[in-house]
């Protein structure tokens, strides 16, 4: 996500203000964390803090396929959510390479349309993708239908070419109804389970409306929020990676 206009300033100001409502805790989670339906990523242990284990096996290979919040928007060099993420990874042992494939301002469309050619421009295959997409199209308010039919085709376009996935979740704010909410969450852990891909539910989770770990346009992690988010990301990939 980042900054495209009129219609993605109205976006962060819905966004904004349903934060502001709901007390500043972000959306309700409870609805896709059935760990029992769907491979939901709620019980991984963090690493713990100053702990280095030493790298060691071959390189895994990372895509980090996304928007604004793979890309590092407002964050400065080495920063972003791939960037800590391989840090991260690196920490526990694994001898990772995340590659930066976030653009700012993609929906889930623009996604759809640059996924195979940026695959085929790796040097290699993959070992697991990150996808993480969807929330320019809440921001704008695209069709629910819409999403869910590009990240489909994302997903097929993976599952041919045999690369497991971490699903990186959206969720909608309670401002903008019950019937575009009750579409447009259910998107991510549909989709996880018919794909057996990982879920996690919620990309921002812990992090949205707390202003000591968000950039000032209330949307972005700081990089203390992307810290934030890899505590908890980072042993989930580990695990598929291990897996």
């Amino acid at each position: 996500m980042t900054k495209q206009g009129p219609i993605y300033a109205g976006g962060i100001a819905l966004l904004q203000g349903a934060l502001l409502l709901s007390g500043c805790g972000g959306p309700d989670l409870s609805e896709t964390n059935d760990a029992t339906a769907v491979n939901v990523a709620t019980d991984a242990t963090p690493i713990p803090a100053g702990s280095q284990a030493p790298v060691a096996g071959p390189e895994r290979l990372v895509l980090a396929f996304g928007d604004s919040l793979y890309a590092g928007y407002g964050l400065g060099r080495g920063d972003s959510l791939p960037d800590d993420l391989q840090d991260a990874l690196r920490a526990d042992g694994i001898n990772a390479r995340v590659v930066n494939a976030g653009i700012s301002g993609d929906t889930s469309a623009a996604g759809r349309q640059r996924l195979a050619f940026t695959l085929d421009k790796l040097d290699r295959k993959p070992d697991l993708v990150l996808l993480g997409l969807g929330g320019n199209d809440l921001l704008r308010q695209i069709p629910p239908a819409e999403t869910r039919a590009n990240f489909v085709s994302m997903l097929d376009e993976l599952k041919k070419r045999d690369i497991p996935v971490v699903l990186t979740g959206m969720m909608v704010p309670p401002n903008l109804g019950p019937d575009y909410a009750a579409q447009f969450n259910r998107i991510w852990p549909d989709l996880a389970k018919q794909y057996d891909a990982t879920l996690d539910p919620f990309i921002l989770a812990g992090v949205i409306g707390n202003r000591a770990l968000m950039l000032p346009d209330g949307i972005h992690p700081n990089a203390q929020g992307v810290d934030r988010i890899v505590a908890r990301l980072g042993p989930v990939v580990a695990g598929r990676l291990r897996g």
